[in-house]
């Protein structure tokens, strides 16, 4: 079910975004006057065909979903001689530079757009998030040279507010990528101070790990909750309810679900006090543990079980905005994400980080499926992150491209006549080889992921 959930939920990102980009390209070819004779969600043979408008215009749903297309009309495609004369004057050919301009770069505009609403609606909603508070740096990291401590709560990277904890994962991934000092502002005893904290000795390719943890910044224990009981085993027998918060076990606070499980361990056959609450009251019981041979081992030494999920609650706060500083929270989001695609893609073209972090249709396959197994709100993220790097994949200045058509323009209007036949064809064809490398090399990045997972 979850692998037909995965397939679904990529189908329908991919839908919606090739939709959204190409029905930019058509609203401003309309409002141009161009005539629109196809609008192609898809390449290769029509599944589905039927016909809106004045203009007869030809929509399609095609056999392969990895991209679509609005054909116009164009002297190019047909000779003068077959389009009506009447009609030549819609010909995209016969629009200015600035209108054939505004349509190539309406498709990726659409998909920044796209990411905009999405983070703005998001935004106004609200969302839960872990709250940007950390646990005790561990010991000769930088955080603990930087004299962090257990409790702090960061509210700023480098002068950017943060309001949750993936706030400040995006807001040190830049810093840890140039592997430069940062500057975090902490908020500590209701006293704000800022704090240095040294990235310069991070190894080149931290930015692919989880760079946080080698920081020693973790988010802060929250709350112990009790889960699923097993029937007949020592935490349902001796009195443990599902959705039992611990306090204490074997009179020592809880902090982490692993701390309990060692403290079970421990205790095999031997009484245990577990302090909960359970709704308004604080309780204390006895469970237990009963001794079972450790898995995997041959050693005669039992440890204890008592048959109970236990699940982390990490602080969570709800991160909301006004409808108008939504908005706002939109636009800079999406323009922070732009720059940073683009600063991304020009640390691997120079080398400065690995094209393994090149990602293909596989591994978006898998975030789309993981995301739609989260909820609707992260997969509303994930759609408008892929949104954001299809926009800035489509501008960037490579033939067969919309920033590589608008490239051309540029040369058209520096010349003052068009360029010629023979340049265009021989640019988009190394265009093409371009994007195919980029392609395969995204495969090759799936591929090895899956094999490594």
């Amino acid at each position: 079910m979850s692998g037909l959930q995965t397939l679904l939920a990529f189908l329908a990102a991919l839908t919606l975004l090739i939709f959204v980009h190409e029905l930019g390209h058509y609203l401003v070819a309309r409002w141009c006057d161009v005539k629109v004779l196809r609008f192609s969600i898809g390449f290769g043979k029509p599944l589905l065909t039927w016909r809106v408008g004045p203009d007869r215009t030809e929509w399609t749903i095609a056999a392969v979903p990895l991209g679509g297309y609005v054909r116009m009309l164009d002297e190019r495609d047909a000779g003068s001689a077959t389009i009506a004369t009447h009609e030549l004057p819609r010909a995209f050919t016969r629009k200015t530079l600035m209108q054939r301009a505004a349509i190539v770069v309406a498709g990726p505009l659409a998909n920044f757009v796209l990411a905009i609403a999405l983070y703005a609606v998001m935004g106004w909603i609200g969302t839960e998030e872990p709250a940007p508070v950390i646990d005790q740096p561990a010991a000769g990291t930088a955080a603990a040279a930087a004299q962090l401590r257990e409790g702090d709560r960061i509210v700023a990277v480098d002068g950017d507010a943060v309001r949750s904890w993936n706030d400040v994962r995006l807001g040190l991934l830049e810093p840890v990528i140039e592997r430069r000092e940062t500057v975090l502002q902490v908020q500590r005893q209701g006293v704000s101070n800022p704090v240095r904290i040294d990235l310069r000795g991070l190894p080149a390719d931290e930015a692919e790990r989880d760079f946080l943890a080698t920081l020693g910044l973790r988010l802060a224990p929250g709350k112990v909750v009790i889960g699923n009981l097993v029937d007949g085993a020592p935490a349902r027998r001796d009195g443990l309810l599902a959705g039992d918060e611990l306090l204490s076990v074997g009179g020592a606070p809880v902090r982490r679900a692993a701390d309990v499980i060692e403290r079970v361990k421990a205790s095999a056959g031997k009484p245990l006090s577990f302090t909960v609450v359970r709704g308004r009251d604080q309780i204390t019981l006895a469970v237990t543990p009963e001794a079972v041979a450790a898995p995997g081992s041959d050693e005669a030494v039992p440890i204890g079980r008592i048959g109970a999920g236990l699940h982390d609650r990490l602080l969570m706060q709800t991160v909301r905005y006004g409808a108008l500083e939504a908005l706002g929270q939109g636009v800079r989001q999406t323009w922070d994400m732009s720059l940073f695609s683009l600063r991304m893609l020009g640390k691997m073209l120079m080398g400065e980080l690995s094209l393994r972090n090149l990602s293909g249709p596989v591994t978006i396959a898998d975030l789309a499926g993981q995301s739609v197994r989260v909820g609707w709100l992260a997969y509303a993220s994930f759609l408008a992150l892929i949104s954001i790097s299809l926009g800035v994949l489509n501008l960037l200045p490579i033939p067969v491209l919309d920033g590589g058509h608008l490239v051309y323009y540029a040369l058209e209007a520096a010349r003052g006549r068009p360029l010629s036949e023979r340049f265009v064809v021989i640019t988009q064809k190394a265009g093409l080889a371009i994007i195919m490398m980029m392609m395969a090399l995204a495969l090759f990045n799936d591929i090895t992921r899956l094999i490594g997972s």
